[in-house]
């Protein structure tokens, strides 16, 4: 690289992409800095995918201890704490957070406080400060969206941010989208007693998902206790004394339903947080704020590259560490693997039952004109989930009939976001259904569910 610059490579943003994007970089040899005006690890480790799922154990917990009589135990007088549980949650995310800090030093990567602002394709301002660099990634990540017309003020109406920290619970939740982020906080309010409605203007719940799962979900949200409004838009929000007022609109029949709650929890998508970063200056591309990239991360100015929410792909912490790698290992000139395809990522959702999925659903793939080897297994009659006590779900995979290329991967279920990497795998590995149904899985596991799908795709599934 060349001398005449501070770094080889600054990142803007310490978030999962833009600390591991760091790492990498370092690994191969630049001398290499992270900008972040907040916290090491982002919104995934800070207010997002760590402590929620700190808290969403919680919730598990306190569902089993429901469930004694049919395990052989009971509690009197049993009381729960949420305030513990937030309290918990803290600290599993700053354990990590400390984690990034101790990484950063191991690598030898500068760690500058604050916000930055492109001046240049050259050189970044930090306050009163300019450093310059050969190269830039842009990591800025991605802030969540607000209906038009709400102001977030943390008590009657919030985001994931302030819901997160919250260490009081109110009576009654309205959660508007249904998507992984509101159905997760769904899933543990309610399971601490709160009064949840969950509405979304689109078809079904968990509108990326396959329809057959979603209405899984749907049908064990309603068990317990969990109200699921589809097709159905909140078309006012008023704050009152007494709660908030929210109106809703049935989309099919146009009835509209008036409902008071005492908090409002906005989980509609998140915008990318590309004002005020300096992309004019630098002459970067962007569409309605994301930034565009090519398949190595590199945006319309060579030496400058964007990942993770920033750049719209897929807004989920695992696709900003893939894409981090890819940027510091072009910029390395090192061997690396180019992202073309996204419907491919993993996708996942910690709501109980459980959901995990990749490529097309069953109907994505119909429009594409596929005929289509459709394999199903329900864990009702698989033997670890049985004993377990989990038996709602099933895992479905979808193949072309031609080739027996896997063309998506639909599981709903116990721990299925733990089952999903064989299929990641395999469909990385252009692997058919059949070489999955012959790779011997180990008996009593989860993951047989997934050899007897295979098989099914075939026509011969062997427990059922």
């Amino acid at each position: 690289m060349a001398n005449q610059f501070d770094y080889d490579v600054i990142i803007l943003g310490g978030g999962p992409g833009g600390y591991v994007a760091a790492i990498r970089a370092a690994q191969l040899g630049l001398k290499t800095a992270v900008i972040e005006k907040e916290n090491l690890g982002g919104v995934c480790l800070n207010w997002g995918c760590i402590p929620s799922k700190a808290l969403i154990r919680n919730a598990e917990i306190i569902g089993i201890l429901g469930r004694g009589r049919e395990f052989g135990f009971n509690f009197e007088n049993l009381t729960v704490d949420y305030g513990v549980a937030v309290k918990r949650s803290r600290q599993v995310s700053n354990r990590l957070v400390k984690g990034v800090g101790f990484l950063m030093k191991k690598n030898k990567i500068d760690v500058i406080d604050g916000f930055g602002v492109l001046n240049d394709a050259h050189s970044i301002q930090v306050e009163d400060k300019a450093y310059s660099t050969a190269n830039i990634i842009l990591a800025t990540g991605s802030s969540p969206v607000v209906l038009p017309g709400m102001t977030v003020d943390g008590e009657r109406l919030l985001t994931y941010r302030q819901a997160i920290v919250q260490d009081k619970l109110p009576g009654s939740l309205l959660v508007v989208g249904a998507g992984a982020i509101g159905m997760e906080f769904a899933y543990v309010y309610n399971a601490y007693g709160v009064d949840v409605t969950v509405v979304e203007m689109l078809p079904h719940v968990l509108p990326n998902e396959d329809e057959d799962v979603a209405d899984v979900v749907a049908k064990s949200f309603k068990k317990q206790g969990i109200r699921t409004l589809a097709n159905t838009r909140t078309e006012a929000v008023e704050v009152a004394e007494t709660g908030v007022n929210v109106t809703l609109k049935n989309l099919a029949s146009g009835e509209e339903e008036l409902v008071l709650v005492d908090q409002v929890l906005v989980a509609v998508g998140v915008r990318p947080n590309s004002d005020g970063i300096g992309l004019e200056k630098a002459g970067v591309a962007s569409d309605r704020g994301w930034v565009l990239i090519n398949s190595v991360m590199q945006t319309n100015i060579s030496n400058i590259y964007a990942i993770g929410d920033l750049t719209g792909k897929l807004a989920l912490a695992h696709v900003a560490s893939a894409q981090g790698m890819v940027a510091a290992e072009t910029i390395a000139g090192d061997e690396t693997q180019p992202i073309d395809d996204y419907m491919n990522m993993p996708r996942c959702t910690y709501c109980n039952p459980q959901v995990a999925s990749l490529g097309w659903t069953e109907a994505q793939a119909r429009e594409q004109g596929y005929d289509l080897d459709i394999g199903q297994f329900p864990f009702q009659v698989n033997g670890k989930a049985l004993g377990l006590g989990e038996r709602e779900g099933f895992i479905k995979i979808i193949s072309d009939v031609k080739y027996g290329e896997i063309l998506g991967v639909h599981m709903v279920g116990p721990e299925v976001t733990e089952l999903l990497p064989e299929l990641s795998l395999a469909r990385m590995m252009e692997l058919t259904p059949a070489e999955i149904a012959r790779n011997i899985h180990a008996h009593p596991t989860l993951s047989e569910v997934i050899m007897e799908a295979a098989h099914a795709t075939l026509g011969h599934a062997i427990h059922t």
